[in-house]
């Protein structure tokens, strides 16, 4: 495995603040929220969440951002089936986190996954789509960047429960955003991915930061110098990332 399964440190975090601009769609009977459209014409982006879905603010501020800033159209749809975790509930000791995960396999998660990324893509025919995932989302971006997905570029930060084969799979360029502490994605981990992206030949960046925990690029605690400046270089990096690849 090239990451853990998640743990506690993945039901942890704060709440950013901020008002979302996007809306609420269905697209194939999938709740999504969408940006405000972008300016570009040549791409686009999915966001797939980490366990607490597309209600968390977080999430859908960092989609509006790469509408604003980065000119992306950006969507994230509910991968979760409506199932996402409340972060109060989890710092109330109300939700089992296995339990949770029992209903949230891969077969159930990649199923809802595909059908949401083929919608989208109907939508935006002629457009790339650059994928991101965070923490339980990662798993499904990388999926997506193998042969026969639906990703043209891939980013992920964080990551759990993502298998050596699906690294071995993929076929398009991926930035990693890590965590110095971070026990779903440890050092031995990380060194074990980047040896397999070198083997494998792929067009790949990883940036780890230092002073920060897992969930740092999603839900980090945004008074923290440290965090602050790592969440917001992970942004960059990866609309400049995107932005390459796009053109490429």
């Amino acid at each position: 495995m090239a990451s853990y399964p998640p743990s506690d440190c993945c039901a942890k975090g704060f709440i950013h603040e901020g008002e979302p601009k996007g809306t609420y769609i269905d697209i194939n009977d999938i709740k999504t929220y969408r940006t405000q459209p972008g300016y570009r014409d040549d791409a686009i982006i999915v966001i797939l969440p980490d366990i607490f879905g597309i209600y968390l603010p977080n999430s859908l501020l960092i989609a509006d951002q790469f509408a604003c800033k980065s000119g992306y159209t950006t969507y994230i749809p509910d991968i979760l089936f409506n199932d996402q975790i409340a972060l109060e509930d989890l710092n109330s000791g109300k939700v089992d986190i296995p339990k949770w995960l029992g209903n949230h396999t891969n077969e159930i998660t990649r199923e809802i996954v595909e059908k949401a990324l083929k919608s989208i893509k109907a939508e935006n025919p002629n457009k790339k789509i650059c994928v991101i995932g965070y923490c339980f989302g990662a798993k499904y971006a990388i999926q997506q960047g193998a042969k026969g997905g639906l990703a043209d570029v891939v980013a992920i930060a964080h990551p759990s429960f993502v298998t050596i084969e699906e690294v071995e799979a993929l076929n398009v360029p991926i930035i990693i955003s890590c965590a110095e502490v971070d026990s779903q994605f440890p050092a031995d981990k990380r060194v074990e991915t980047q040896a397999k992206l070198q083997e494998i030949k792929a067009t790949y960046q990883i940036d780890i930061f230092s002073g920060v925990s897992h969930g740092f690029a999603a839900r980090g605690d945004p008074k923290d110098e440290n965090v602050k400046y790592a969440k917001e270089k992970v942004f960059f990096d990866q609309s400049y990332f995107f932005d390459h690849h796009v053109k490429k």
